[in-house]
């Protein structure tokens, strides 16, 4: 660990314009070798990775930059105390007396803001008036506010998007991993400025597959098939993860009688019993709810007399059916219910 070095700094320091990792850096330093490894045991991987970093860079640094620190952290305590016992605005009367106007609002601001995710002000407003707001961004942009919404939300405002731009977005959430904070507070800057307050801070992972899948699941077929032709076109190997776990085997409570039926079909009994091994009661009541008595009891007991089984051999014939299924949609022959209440006439 880097050790600290007295050196001169005749300038004042303004610890605004610090980094918050080269600050925590500076603290665990500070706080000695035993106190800052009990820290780090207790944060994620990549949290103690960016911190070791920024520890490996500190050379050496001021003492007035080490009181500068230490002397925020100890506000922010105290403010968080004060928070505790009689709320936002008796933190705020405390600190003012104590730090002064300025640094008290920033404080209580670090504090309360700290606590929320980016852009929760927003999740409220109307799709249409956000899509005017960011569809002339970058698709980097829109996907990192994406991430950020629900997902209804946001397959609302991606449905709306170009088709070729809808493509872009969705590839830019599915790999997306870590953001920036920085990069976070300049775009709710931004759309600070065009819309309302947003809520500031907190960062960090956002995006992934996981993300898409649950907005593509909201998205109309049309939509979502468009975007899956068009990733495939670039990305082969993330349009087919997305496929596969866009409907998921234990999503089958999702169908109506009618589709379930079509889809028994077409599935072997012998794969259905060994799909059914290790499914919830949900699942396996829907199932059996469409079959003759007869039929599901011969399945229970293939299922009962099968014996152990690889959980790797339960999932493939799970994605099997899979197949079966969507494929039984995109001819029309089944219906997924997706997002809000379908309507039939």
């Amino acid at each position: 660990m880097a050790e600290e070095t007295n050196v001169s700094n005749p300038e004042p320091i303004d610890i605004e314009l610090i980094s918050g990792a080269k600050k925590a850096a500076i603290l665990l330093i500070s706080i000695g070798n035993e106190a800052a490894a009990e820290i780090l045991k207790n944060l994620p991987e990549k949290l103690v990775e960016l911190l070791t970093k920024e520890i490996s860079q500190l050379n050496n640094f001021s003492n007035d930059l080490k009181r500068a620190v230490l002397e925020e952290f100890n506000t922010m305590i105290k403010g968080q105390e004060y928070i505790n016992l009689g709320g936002v605005d008796y933190a705020r009367a405390i600190l003012v007396r104590s730090v002064g106007p300025v640094k008290a609002e920033a404080i209580i601001n670090r504090i309360v803001f700290s606590k929320r995710r980016p852009f929760d002000s927003i999740k409220k407003a109307d799709s249409g008036q956000l899509l005017n707001y960011i569809q002339q961004e970058m698709p980097q942009t829109i996907a990192m506010i994406l991430s950020y919404l629900p997902p209804g939300k946001a397959a609302s405002i991606l449905s709306q998007l170009p088709n070729d731009k809808q493509a872009a977005v969705t590839r830019r959430i599915a790999l997306m991993k870590e953001i920036s904070p920085d990069m976070v507070r300049e775009v709710e800057r931004v759309l600070e400025r065009r819309i309302s307050a947003l809520a500031q801070e907190d960062i960090l992972v956002a995006g992934g597959i996981d993300a898409v899948v649950e907005i593509l699941n909201v998205t109309e077929r049309s939509v979502e098939k468009n975007i899956i032709e068009s990733i495939e076109e670039s990305d082969p190997m993330l349009a087919e993860e997305l496929k596969k776990r866009m409907f998921v085997f234990e999503d089958i409570i999702l169908l109506d009688d009618r589709s379930i039926q079509k889809v028994l079909t077409e599935v072997d009994n012998h794969d259905l019993s060994r799909a059914l091994k290790t499914a919830n009661e949900r699942v396996t009541d829907k199932v059996y709810s469409n079959m003759s008595k007869r039929a599901a009891q011969m399945i229970k007991e293939e299922i009962e007399f099968m014996g152990p089984i690889r959980l790797k051999e339960v999932e493939e014939v799970q994605q099997k059916i899979v197949g079966v299924i969507r494929k039984l949609e995109e001819q029309g022959e089944v219906i997924i219910a997706r997002g809000e209440q379908e309507v039939f006439v």
